[in-house]
């Protein structure tokens, strides 16, 4: 009975201390959360209009304007850039993304995964320790795993600009983004998104005014503007989503470290019970030895 006292009180310390230390990760995951939800919520609507514009701007070209960016082929080389957290401990957060992105790659890329055709470009270790050894002939690209370090407009744009760059010369016919979309706390979807080429507005067949394509008046020329403005506003779309992804992994965390923290907190209920009921069967047990030894000796 004292070896079985033992074991569940050095069980009891070891879920106290566990509880501690998730009570650090969900209050450091707070902290973080806070900057990170700032961020992505003013970047989103700003985000959200300019990528508006683009596709109103791309359905009113005509003649010789036009964007390389929006070139449309046969899909025979295609990009796919998985977003996920270096570290672990948020729930399905990261296996959420590479499930979406693992059905990307059976369904509609199966072809290119199989002909080696299809490059992956991993942003956050989770993601590349997924795919690395998982695919023989797909491509995976750990140049940038660490880019959450710095998540910097000016950092993130040097690969946004090389991916449009490879897209713009025909190294791809299509590139999509495998993300985290943050919508709260203790929700973040998963998300596949095409990101280049790029799509315009769909057409209004209705007469609902407010959803029409907008006329706009371009100055300088539209061809000068656009070879400026396309890449920009592509560029704030590709930060989004690593805001996004970064916003959610916190978020995730957050709420995983409160869930583990209640769950640590009912199992030291349930080793405080069996310690006690273990203790009081050894004192009554004593107590019985006791009595025996006392009529014995009578």
């Amino acid at each position: 009975m004292g070896a079985n006292l033992k074991e569940v009180r050095e069980r009891i310390q070891s879920v106290n201390s566990t509880q501690q230390i998730t009570k650090a990760m969900k209050m450091v995951s707070a902290a973080k959360l806070r900057k990170a939800q700032d961020a992505i919520t003013r970047l989103r609507p700003y985000s959200n209009k300019l990528e508006e514009m683009m596709g109103n701007i791309l359905v009113g070209l005509e003649g010789d304007t036009t964007t390389e960016y929006n070139r449309k082929s046969k899909v025979e080389n295609a990009l796919l850039v998985v977003v996920t957290s270096s570290r672990g401990l948020c729930g399905a957060f990261n296996s959420n993304i590479i499930k979406a992105a693992v059905a990307k790659i059976n369904g509609e890329y199966s072809e290119l995964r199989d002909s080696g055709n299809l490059v992956i470009v991993c942003i956050g270790k989770r993601g590349y320790d997924y795919f690395k050894n998982r695919y023989k002939k797909v491509k995976v690209v750990d140049d940038y795993v660490d880019l959450f370090l710095d998540l910097s407009f000016r950092n993130v744009s040097k690969l946004s600009k090389l991916i449009m760059y490879r897209f713009s010369e025909g190294k791809y016919d299509k590139v999509d983004i495998a993300y985290g979309s943050f919508k709260n706390a203790a929700v973040q979807i998963p998300l596949v998104e095409g990101f280049l080429p790029v799509e315009p507005v769909e057409s209004v067949e209705n007469d609902d005014q407010d959803h029409l394509p907008g006329d706009y008046i371009f100055e300088p020329t539209k061809a000068e503007l656009i070879q400026e403005l396309i890449p920009t506003i592509l560029e704030i779309q590709f930060h989004k989503c690593l805001l996004d992804t970064h916003a959610g992994e916190h978020g995730a965390r957050m709420t995983a470290m409160d869930k583990a923290t209640e769950n640590a907190n009912d199992l030291l209920k349930d080793l405080k019970i069996h310690y006690n009921k273990a203790r009081q069967e050894s004192i009554t047990g004593e107590l019985l030895e006791i009595v025996a030894g006392a009529d014995a000796l009578g």
